[in-house]
């Protein structure tokens, strides 16, 4: 009995220290690897578009994977956060860039707060239906009142420099590791949200509010706390895409695909997973783009730019079928599976695979 217990204790000790070890070798990979053999074309167009995104459906599982509120406005959050920080950036002076972009993540939570009271009253499809409001009055209102975007006629706002204590990350490589570490400090500061008391009630609101009310859970504040945290996470990934990836940006570049586009991410990840955020983003937005040169590699003249567009999305559609019915709980399920399989590592009684 002695040893069944120690094996036990050990196989326990053994996963803690994993999961410490596979983040710190991911980020130590993520850091040391792509500036030794990156190109520009590698950090332009894979790695800082894989890493806004994939922030964003950290920030979106929060709310709709841990706490249950399924949103259809990510997008308009991803808009508030980097025409806040434009703005509190041009207009005050002397204000560092990460301050602005921080605070242009506290401008879209202010706005998601706003836009989560209607998750009092309405449940389900009816609250997700409501959400649309945010999508489209706050696209609305980027594009109707210039002052937004410094009275620019066609509404696009500029990135500024990329600067912090006078460092300059404005090359591409620059701005991929001002992306990845700004992601890694609020996918650290999600996973610790997901494992403290907010985010237990976070779980229980979402298995079953009525129950959660009789156990003294605070249900309104807490959905509100998740539009929050969600929104905030949201805003800067939002920031990133913006400043980081794309340099200059307009409303309509946060339209309701973009925020259908990282529900899909979190739905094939896996719902209430850190780690599901980026695999979905993966498979989602670096997936396309390796298809899209394999095709060209491969057909070359033989197809249209069209018709190896249309093929591409064929097999991305079909891809994306056969991983939901393989596993419907998404592809960090699968992953897991899979690992257990290969490294023989035990389940513990009692012990989730799962990020919470």
């Amino acid at each position: 009995m002695s040893s069944i217990v120690l094996d036990v204790n050990l196989a326990s000790r053994r996963r803690r220290i994993s999961r410490w070890l596979w983040p710190l070798a991911i980020l130590g990979t993520a850091y040391g690897v792509p500036p030794l053999i990156g190109s520009s074309y590698l950090f332009d167009a894979i790695l800082t578009p894989f890493l806004a995104p994939s922030l964003a459906a950290v920030g979106l599982n929060i709310l709709t994977g841990y706490a249950g509120q399924l949103s259809l406005g990510t997008a308009a959050f991803m808009a508030v956060g980097p025409f806040a920080a434009y703005n509190i950036n041009l207009r005050v002076e002397g204000l560092p860039l990460l301050v602005s972009i921080f605070l242009g993540g506290f401008a879209a939570a202010a706005v998601g707060i706003v836009f989560g009271l209607p998750s009092l009253r309405l449940r389900g499809f009816y609250f997700a239906v409501s959400t649309l409001a945010a999508q489209f009055f706050v696209q609305w209102v980027l594009t109707k009142f210039g002052w937004f975007s410094n009275y620019n006629p066609s509404g696009v706002i500029d990135a500024p420099p990329l600067k912090i204590f006078g460092v300059s990350f404005d090359g591409p490589l620059g701005r991929y590791l001002f992306a990845l570490t700004i992601v890694a400090v609020l996918t650290t500061f999600a996973w610790r949200v997901v494992n403290t008391q907010t985010g237990h009630n976070f779980i229980a609101v979402r298995d079953n509010e009525l129950a959660a009310r009789v156990t003294g859970v605070p249900v309104l504040r807490t959905k509100l706390v998740a539009f929050g945290i969600s929104s905030f996470i949201v805003g800067v990934a939002g920031a990133l895409w913006a400043f980081a990836y794309l340099r200059t940006v307009e409303p309509a570049g946060f339209n309701l695909d973009r925020s259908f586009q990282i529900l899909f991410i979190i739905i094939i990840g896996g719902l209430a997973s850190i780690r599901g955020a980026f695999f979905g983003a993966a498979l989602i937005v670096v997936f396309p783009l390796i298809l899209s040169r394999l095709g060209v590699a491969l057909f070359g003249g033989m197809f249209d730019s069209g018709a190896l567009d249309m093929s591409q999305r064929i097999v991305l559609g079909t891809l994306i079928i056969i991983f939901l019915v393989a596993e419907p709980d998404g592809l960090v399920a699968l992953w897991d599976r899979a690992s257990r399989r290969v490294f023989r590592s035990p389940q513990i009684p009692g012990e989730k695979d799962d990020d919470a």
